[in-house]
């Protein structure tokens, strides 16, 4: 019997060809108690690592000591550069740092130049997270995160601020119901700036296509088909995440202000917002991004000719990106 029977260097702990393998391998990615990891512990799983790869492992190691190695390591080291990933934008930093911006998206009565604000804080910290966590083994020039950034934070400004215009010129609402509406606001504007993101962020695939791999990990060779599809779930996860964290929050306070508890005290109206905005985002992170594999397969028929030359396969693998 294996010493280590179930625990795979570099590889996720939950199955990932099923929806809730892939939920809960993410709670682990975002796990935000890996921000209060100490450097000391931080040293000491990469070594428990790094013997285990040697085979050099003290007797009495368990899996679940391995595998909370694992976790702690990619949850602060960047995978190609081996560098820390500073702390608001690590993935499990991404919860309680992004927390109180969706709590800014969302106050009432916003102004013309808190729309902007929070609207060009959120995406300024989507885009830190994006870059800080991207695929870096291979050289990409910051003027293409530059471009990614402007334009999302052209668009998400830009929406916000032009349906607000709309609404306030719209007399037919009364003053409750246009409140209540201009709360839903920030999830067109945000969702819409994600999607440009996306896009200008890596519309180089679309060109240059992505590597497809066969069955044993080979690269079988590079697919403009696989880049289309890469992107699309890539976009509509990004569509999804903000959908429960900027349209339920808006739907819950609307009933719990008429409750005569925060009738009574409005000061406990922000705390109970913050609270209700921190559920809904813990919730829709690791739904939105377990929606598709991170390793996705598409048939070989589906793609160009030349790579069914080159491959007896008849699915190959993708990798989709976060």
């Amino acid at each position: 019997m294996s010493e280590y029977p179930t625990f795979q260097l570099g590889k996720p702990r939950f199955d990932q060809n099923n929806f809730f393998g892939r939920f809960r391998h993410f709670l682990d990615v975002i796990d935000p108690s890996t921000l209060f990891v100490t450097e000391k512990r931080l040293q000491e799983s990469v070594e428990l690592l790094e013997r285990f790869k040697k085979r050099t492992l003290p007797p009495g190691v368990t899996d679940a000591q391995l595998w909370q190695a694992q976790k702690i390591k990619q949850a602060i080291i960047h995978p190609d550069t081996g560098e820390k990933i500073l702390m608001p934008f690590r993935m499990s930093g991404f919860i309680p740092f992004g927390t109180p911006v969706v709590v800014g998206l969302l106050l009432p009565n916003q102004t013309l130049v808190s729309t902007v604000f929070w609207q060009w804080l959120n995406q300024s910290h989507n885009a830190c997270v994006n870059y800080c966590n991207r695929n870096a083994s291979k050289p990409a020039p910051f003027s293409k995160f530059l471009q990614g950034y402007i334009g999302a934070v052209t668009s998400a400004v830009s929406i916000a601020v032009g349906l607000n215009v709309l609404i306030q010129k719209a007399s037919r609402f009364s003053p409750t119901t246009r409140l209540l509406v201009q709360r839903f606001i920030p999830f067109p504007a945000v969702a819409s700036a994600n999607v440009c993101n996306v896009v200008l962020m890596r519309h180089s695939e679309l060109s240059e296509g992505i590597s497809v791999l066969d069955d044993d990990g080979n690269v079988v060779g590079t697919s403009k088909v696989a880049a289309r599809h890469a992107l699309l779930e890539t976009a509509v996860t990004r569509v999804v995440l903000p959908m429960p964290i900027l349209v339920l929050p808006p739907m819950i306070m609307a009933a719990l202000e008429r409750l005569p508890l925060l009738q009574r005290r409005r000061r406990l109206v922000l705390p109970v917002h913050s609270l209700v905005c921190l559920a809904a985002f813990s919730l829709a992170l690791p739904l939105a991004i377990s929606l598709f594999p991170q390793m996705s397969q598409i048939s070989v028929n589906q793609l160009e000719p030349e790579i069914a030359m080159a491959t007896d396969c008849k699915m190959v693998t993708y990798n989709k990106g976060l």
